[in-house]
């Protein structure tokens, strides 16, 4: 509890709570950080780079050097990105086992077949990586067109899959969701904000901590 002594030798202290000795702060508490960009073409999904701008370099917080992503996106895609300091929460979001759907628009070089549709539901084997992609939705919004809902995040796994269908390659790919948090339409190429209370517990983050990050 803050404020309080702490008897117990033992016990682990973690970055966000606050440390002192003798009237002297030993460490200061870190603020929770939650945050989403809408992450531009061009952008790498990284925290540092010597030679490319990256998600963090759109971000201005005293304290976001501390941050992480939650999951990534290819230097030539688009769309919600979600950062953090709080490796439990990120966790909950990337670790295979939660199966945390992330959903995306699609544009295609040539027209994509009724068929594909069947193939995604069933999933893809990949012999080299002796894998099977779990089932995935696609929605056929127009010719060339579609939405894409996964429960997994493999090595450029969309791409590799539409591939898979007569050799279909993407023209763009835009995330427009994570679990429950969604990309919001007013939040432009580039920019970032926090996440809300109600985006942190949102299903699947149930019992995920309060925002505190304003």
């Amino acid at each position: 509890m803050a404020g309080q002594p702490e008897s117990n030798h033992r016990r682990e202290v973690n970055r966000f709570e606050e440390v002192s000795a003798a009237g002297e702060i030993l460490q200061r508490a870190l603020p929770r950080l939650y945050l989403m960009v809408h992450k531009p073409a061009g952008i790498l999904s990284a925290t540092s780079d010597p030679l490319h701008q990256t998600v963090l370099d759109l971000i201005e917080h005293p304290d976001k050097d501390t941050l992480h992503l939650a999951g990534r996106l290819d230097r030539s895609s688009t769309g919600l990105v979600l950062l953090t300091n709080d490796g439990n929460w990120s966790e909950s979001l990337t670790l295979p086992g939660r199966k945390v759907e992330k959903v995306y628009l699609v544009e295609t070089d040539r027209d994509i077949p009724e068929e594909a549709i069947l193939r995604f539901e069933e999933g893809f084997h990949f012999p080299t990586e002796g894998i099977t992609t779990l089932p995935a939705k696609l929605e056929l919004l127009g010719p060339r067109k579609a939405k894409v809902t996964l429960r997994e995040g493999r090595y450029h796994q969309i791409k590799r899959m539409f591939h898979r269908i007569d050799g279909i390659r993407l023209a763009s790919l835009h995330r427009t969701r994570i679990g429950g948090i969604s990309l919001p339409d007013d939040l432009e190429p580039g920019e970032w904000r926090f996440l809300t209370t109600l985006e942190l517990h949102h299903p699947p983050f149930d019992g995920m901590p309060d925002c505190g990050n304003h």
